[in-house]
């Protein structure tokens, strides 16, 4: 209990503040941590507890300013971590239209809707009054949950901690080094793949001219999780796909000497970069970026349209055979 027995009430509330940003710091730990010290008097449960409350708000409570200043747009980038964006973005928007603010009272238990749920309540513009006070309740059946676990289990989790003190140094060479070990080489080919799709992107002005030319590209819009009805704008000869569909189907087809160009409608480019390094690994080679998406390529003057192309038409002209196209 040595190695344990600093934890403080500032501690507390830092740990989990963190964690509501979404920083990597095990809170859930310290949650019950200190409940094991409140059971042997070394911290005060209600104190404890009004720590990880405050903290838990102060997190939540940036991510609801955030909302409410940039509102749907910062949705579409925590959602764009996701492994299926659209779903996770419909999904956000369902649950908030049929609970409302009680949501708040579950989210933190639920993975990904804590994360969301705070800027979606900004972004609705739900009163700054009503958000506290639920998330308040919330905040406070979160931290009892893991405080109550620590507390409850203080004999047990004790000898846990003095047996893991013990033989420490074989723990770390059994889990922690492998672990890092397989932490550092995802980064690697993370890195990789960034790098080489670094030199796979296409500015607009070159696309134009592309497009002018007569050029054998397929544009693809990848925006359709993103875009609110107003914004279902897109680039002329476009075909609009579903991102999870597109890199999940087997039979995607492209001629060798069609390039194949991908654009969503915010300028970080996360979903079109993640749908371009799974078909490489399906084989599609020649395939780029839009740099700066539609967003870019709106904000520099060239020509848009509501009326975008089908798959049939894509796969006529240029023989490029997408999900979801009727044969």
């Amino acid at each position: 209990m040595t190695a344990v027995s600093h934890l403080t009430y500032p501690g507390v509330f830092l740990a989990v503040f963190a964690r509501q940003l979404c920083l990597p710091v095990p809170a859930l730990l310290f949650l019950i941590v200190a409940g094991t010290l409140a059971s042997h008097g070394q911290l005060n449960l209600s104190l404890v507890l009004g720590a990880a409350v405050l903290g838990c708000m102060g997190g939540d409570f940036v991510w609801f300013q955030i909302g409410r200043r940039w509102g749907s747009h910062v949705l579409r980038i925590v959602c764009s971590f996701s492994r299926n964006p659209r779903a996770s973005s419909q999904r956000a928007h369902e649950v908030f239209r049929r609970w409302g603010l009680r949501v708040l009272l579950v989210a933190k238990f639920i993975p990904g809707l804590d994360g969301v749920t705070p800027p979606l309540a900004g972004a609705e513009g739900t009163s700054v009054a009503s958000f506290l006070l639920f998330d308040a309740c919330g905040a406070l059946l979160w931290s009892s949950a893991y405080t109550a676990l620590g507390y409850g289990f203080a004999d047990r989790l004790g000898q846990a901690m003095a047996w893991a003190e013990r033989f420490g140094t074989a723990i770390a060479l059994l889990i922690v080094i492998p672990l890092l070990l397989y932490v550092l080489w995802r980064a690697f080919i993370l890195i990789r793949m960034v790098g080489k799709l670094r030199l796979r992107r296409i500015s607009s002005a070159l696309l134009g001219r592309k497009l002018r030319a007569g050029d054998k590209v397929a544009v693809i819009d990848l925006a359709s999780f993103e875009a609110e009805e107003r914004e279902r704008e897109g680039i002329p000869g476009a075909v609009r796909a579903d991102p999870v569909r597109l890199s999940s189907y087997a039979k995607f087809k492209v001629p060798e000497d069609v390039e194949v160009v991908l654009y969503c409608s915010s300028r970080n480019t996360i979903i079109s970069a993640r749908v371009a390094v799974e078909l490489q690994r399906k084989g599609v080679t020649n395939v780029w970026v839009l740099e700066g998406g539609f967003a870019s390529w709106k904000a520099e003057g060239y020509s848009v349209t509501r009326e975008l192309s089908s798959p049939e038409e894509m796969f006529n002209r240029l023989g490029v055979e997408l999900p979801g196209r009727r044969v």
